[in-house]
């Protein structure tokens, strides 16, 4: 573990912005919020907030990108596929949101690789912090995402008036070689750990068991539709939820032709499981046109079916999708608290 002055961690990101090839990307105050932004200045540099609106997923997958372009010109077809990748250097991400990250690196990876995502994280630095603020809607630190030793080249912990920092790469490493830097002594390194112990007590939300029981949980309340009709009774299906979500990766595509039918593009976009046309397949048939249906689901998906497949629950307690439901029926906290009574009951 290393330490760097504050100020020498200021001058390092004012000379990466200035003459770094890459984009510098950190999270900055903006209306009162917190969102992940350019840099043009490390004055602007917010690492003491609570939470961004989007997760920095919107950087390996844009709310919109083209994936290919195609044109029907003198009685040739061309079709060329299109990933339009960006180096990026992504500063002030929190412990949820690398774990996140890492589990959509394995969606991405699986089965058939998804170039367009994997190549941007490949081109991508994540500089992560440790928390300083909460959220009102946040529970990670029963989610056990809190803290995190992996998933970031480095890792900043605010010890005052200097970072401890944590090389998590050969990335972060060169990284370091750039801003002066010593070892970190054993009282810093305690101090980091009473740090993140500290932090702990900091959430007002809280799962009541541990997240290990939650795929059981889900699966035994699988069949109580009388629990999922009433909690979704208010449900907008508006679909918020999914978009500011850190491990919700589903998507559309769109095929955009030109009026004069010539050439086109092939358009994938964010999508969500709320939103009533989701499940929408051939024919026009619906298999989740139930309101509750969609409800179960993404809960389902967070808790459960993302567990069987990968070992990973879904949800890291970031807290956003509670905080952006308009009729407050998204906190997935009190959700999964109330299955667990049902189950008890």
């Amino acid at each position: 573990m290393k330490v760097v002055q504050k100020d020498d961690f200021e001058s390092l990101v004012n000379d990466l912005i200035r003459e770094d090839p890459r984009e510098v990307v950190g999270v900055q105050s903006k209306d009162e919020k917190f969102v992940f932004d350019e840099l043009h200045d490390s004055e602007d540099l917010r690492l003491d907030y609570d939470v961004t609106i989007l997760p920095p997923k919107k950087y390996f997958m844009p709310q919109k990108e083209i994936v290919l372009e195609y044109s029907h010109a003198d009685g040739d077809f061309d079709v060329n596929p299109v990933n339009e990748v960006e180096s990026r250097i992504i500063i002030g991400v929190h412990p949820y949101d690398l774990v996140a990250i890492e589990q959509l690196d394995k969606v991405f990876s699986d089965v058939y690789e998804d170039e367009n995502y994997l190549e941007k994280r490949k081109e991508s630095i994540l500089i992560g912090v440790d928390m300083q603020n909460v959220s009102d809607w946040c529970f990670a630190g029963s989610m056990g995402t809190a803290t995190t030793d992996s998933g970031y080249d480095l890792m900043l912990t605010d010890l005052g008036d200097k970072y401890a920092v944590d090389v998590g790469s050969k990335k972060g490493k060169e990284l370091m070689e750039k801003v002066e830097s010593r070892n970190a002594t054993s009282s810093e390194i305690e101090k980091v750990e009473k740090t993140k112990q500290e932090l702990m007590d900091k959430f007002e939300k809280e799962l009541d068991y541990s997240p290990d029981e939650l795929p059981y949980v889900l699966e035994q309340n699988y069949e109580n539709m009388e629990f999922w009709e009433k909690n979704s009774e208010d449900c907008y299906s508006c679909g918020s939820c999914n978009l500011v979500c850190p491990t919700c990766y589903c998507f559309d595509v769109d095929e955009k032709n030109e009026l004069d039918m010539q050439s086109g593009v092939r358009e994938r976009r964010w999508d969500g499981c709320l939103l009533e046309e989701f499940a929408i397949v051939a024919g026009g048939e619906n298999f989740r046109e139930n309101r509750a249906e969609r409800y179960r689901h993404r809960y389902m998906r967070k808790g459960n079916y993302i567990y069987e497949r990968y070992g990973d629950i879904a949800c890291v307690g970031c807290g956003r999708c509670g905080s952006h439901c308009v009729p407050d029926i998204a906190d997935p906290s009190r959700i999964f608290n109330e299955l667990k009574e049902e189950i008890e009951e």
